[in-house]
């Protein structure tokens, strides 16, 4: 009785909410309301689609390569890659011609084999139906990301595309299908799970250094003041303003997830989120777009539960003064990691391996110092960084990370192993944007997550790396 008024209840506060902003909150599939949780609807498998769990293709000896959106992120991605031993850059693609042709150029500087050149509105389909590309690399705005890389599934490529994959669910469950359909690769480009302290925190706690991982914290936090002009024809202020909700969560949530095993034992089961309102980036719309209206707050926090109890907090701003943060923060039943604001490690004593330098006293009331912190860090350090860190170090891309995500990509398709990233974690970091958006329109209503592996999450016991 007392749990069906309970429930009866939060129904009837969600439709106040709704009749008192006098709008129909969208979204991209149906949603309802249950037991207290808004619950968007799950498109059921097609007939003989199967799970791409641990999704293996033929060893690819070279990997031939076109690039999609060659400016910031793209340009910088061609460079990179050619300091990755089998591959073959065959084709180059951006809506501006002189885009491609910087990239051709910088190609050819290096000694290499001039790759086909496409521009235009369509020219990416051209790029996607050639027969010598295995790998179509999208680094386009997030709009069309799922468009292209759909077309390019179905045309038989392997497919790496930019941060977020997808901009809503029913974006998210076109990638999972045309994935499990075609059997092709879909990585999202998830730069900051190869950080190299990232990649130490992950070692330290998968050989149990802080204990069970109970709560953790990531986010973006990142005034962008300085680079709004730098986005073709404006398209990521507009999609601020034009959207709330945590709309650029995956640098924060994706290396928390490999940390906690998402979809690898455990997975994200409902959200709540809310935002402040804007101040700063209705300023900006203002100065550059000549409008009052600014949908996206100027901080938003997101609050996870997970299936087995877990919790795990982010934050998007991209507006304040806050300094640069990605906070990259696990809490563990033994002890503690964090990258932001101030790179810091606590533990136990009892939990320092022989090797490591012991110092007394230690309450898990304070850092351990910073040698210790620093022992830590090289004995932990991940053997993926150990391999390539000088190579990566030199090469660069956010300091190296983006070179180790791209050699690993192509590493894993040289030897027809499962990638670092799947689709099924592009749509579970990705589908945090419209889920977000969805909670703080009911006023900050519980949203369910989808499990977008359709009951499979489970069935791999932890997150690894393939050797």
């Amino acid at each position: 009785m007392k749990k069906s008024l309970l429930l009866a209840v939060a129904v009837a506060i969600a439709s106040v909410a709704q009749s008192c902003s006098g709008t129909k909150v969208e979204s991209s599939l149906p949603h309802s309301i249950k037991d207290g949780k808004i619950v968007m609807e799950v498109p059921p498998r097609a007939p003989g689609q199967q799970s791409a769990l641990q999704l293996t293709c033929d060893p690819i000896d070279t990997v031939r390569v076109g690039f999609i959106g060659l400016g910031m992120r793209g340009e910088a991605a061609v460079y990179r890659f050619t300091y990755i031993d089998g591959i073959k850059i065959t084709a180059l693609c951006d809506l501006e011609p002189d885009r491609v042709a910087r990239s051709q150029k910088g190609l050819l500087a290096k000694g290499w084999t001039e790759a086909a050149e496409y521009s235009g509105e369509d020219g990416w389909k051209s790029l996607c139906e050639r027969d010598d590309v295995d790998l179509v690399y999208i680094c386009t705005p997030w709009q069309v990301h799922v468009e292209m890389a759909v077309y390019a599934m179905e045309h038989g490529k392997h497919v790496a595309l930019e941060v977020p994959a997808a901009m809503n669910i029913k974006e998210c469950w076109q990638l999972v299908d045309t994935s499990e359909k075609t059997r092709m690769h879909c990585m999202m480009l998830e730069n900051c799970c190869y950080d190299f302290f990232e990649m130490a925190g992950l070692n330290m706690a998968q050989h149990g250094l802080f204990g069970e991982i109970l709560y953790a914290e990531g986010g973006y936090i990142h005034n962008l003041d300085p680079y709004w002009e730098a986005y073709h024809n404006n398209w990521r202020l507009e999609y601020n303003q034009s959207h709330r909700g945590d709309v650029y969560p995956t640098h924060g949530i994706g290396p928390l997830c490999q940390a906690l095993d998402i979809h690898r034992g455990d997975k994200m089961d409902y959200l709540v989120s809310m935002d402040t309102k804007s101040l700063h980036g209705k300023q900006v719309a203002r100065e550059m777009m000549g409008t009052e209206e600014f949908a996206n707050g100027d901080q938003t926090v997101t609050l996870i539960r997970t299936a087995k109890g877990k919790m795990i907090e982010i934050q998007h701003n991209v507006y304040t003064r806050r300094p640069y943060d990605r906070k990259y923060q696990l809490v563990g039943v033994d002890g503690y990691i964090c990258k932001y604001p101030v790179r810091g490690i606590a533990l136990k004593s009892e939990n320092l391996e022989e090797g490591v330098t012991a110092y007394d006293n230690l309450d898990g009331e304070r850092f351990v110092p910073k040698a210790i912190l620093e022992d830590l860090l090289e004995k932990y350090k991940h053997p993926i960084v150990a391999e390539i860190e000088e190579k990566a170090k030199q090469v660069g891309g956010h300091g190296g990370m983006d070179f180790i995500m791209d050699y690993r990509l192509i590493y894993c398709l040289r030897h027809g192993l499962p990638l670092d990233e799947d689709v099924y974690d592009a749509a579970e970091w990705s589908c945090l944007t419209e889920l977000s958006g969805l909670s703080i329109a009911y006023g900050s209503m519980p949203v369910e997550v989808p499990d977008f592996t359709r009951g499979d999450w489970d069935r791999v016991k932890g997150f690894s790396h393939a050797k």
